[in-house]
């Protein structure tokens, strides 16, 4: 069975979910969360490479203050060594996003993890421990993540380096300014949306232009691993031509 190397998850449903069962919003988040982690584990032991999650959008933070601030309340609880546990599994947490919309102290806890990280790759790079450094896991978190603002993004920083090389902008590849790229994640081959809405959000435009789609009606926190083996079955079968 082919396994894809890169699947994006746009994790919908969470409130919905709390609400059913008589749950605060902040629970239903929680939930997800947790999901989220064991998800990335069933990836990681399926083959798959690159997990990226679309936690949080641009648009997001137009919700309401407490809302808000239990979203916050989250970042702080997953940054501070939520994460740990996953990293101790070989599986490293990455960010792309305008995480300069945060709190201070929040942007500071992701500072210190991603330093955690990078103590890791040096680690796992060495050749010590018992698995090579192929076997980490990507788990990539779109945090205040905008579509349209990512491929903004990318131009400016190919304008920038046009004009500091002092050549065209057509002899740049525009998708090496992309977030995705420059933190080394490929193109997603599958994109995956539970919550039983039909639609990206604005999640990975560019990089997604071929990727395969499958919905789901299940809520994000009751998403089970029997439903995504059936997805990568599915994938298995579908005939990918790429445009072509």
């Amino acid at each position: 069975m082919e396994t894809p190397k890169c699947i994006g998850v746009i994790m919908d449903g969470n409130r919905r979910w709390a609400r059913s069962r008589g749950l605060s919003s902040a629970e239903g988040r929680l939930a997800g969360y947790e999901k989220l982690k064991q998800v990335a584990r069933w990836m990681r032991n399926a083959g798959v490479k690159h997990l990226i999650a679309f936690a949080l959008s641009t648009e997001n933070w137009a919700r309401a203050e407490e809302e808000v601030g239990a979203l916050m309340d989250l970042c702080r609880l997953a940054f501070k060594d939520g994460f740990d546990e996953l990293m101790e599994e070989r599986i490293r947490v990455r960010i792309i996003g305008d995480r300069e919309r945060f709190p201070k102290d929040i942007q500071t806890l992701i500072s210190e993890m991603e330093k955690r990280v990078e103590e890791n790759n040096e680690l796992w790079g060495s050749g010590c421990g018992d698995e090579p450094e192929d076997d980490v896991f990507d788990l990539v978190l779109a945090l205040s993540y905008g579509g349209r603002q990512e491929i903004e993004m990318a131009a400016w920083r190919l304008a920038t380096e046009s004009l500091r090389l002092g050549i065209s902008p057509v002899s740049l590849r525009f998708a090496n300014f992309l977030e995705t790229t420059m933190t080394g994640i490929p193109d997603p081959d599958i994109i995956i949306r539970p919550g039983g809405e039909m639609r990206d959000s604005g999640f990975l435009p560019f990089q997604s232009v071929y990727s395969e789609r499958f919905f789901s009606k299940t809520l994000w926190p009751n998403f089970s691993g029997k439903e995504f083996l059936r997805i990568l079955v599915d994938y298995d079968k579908r005939k990918r031509n790429f445009g072509r």
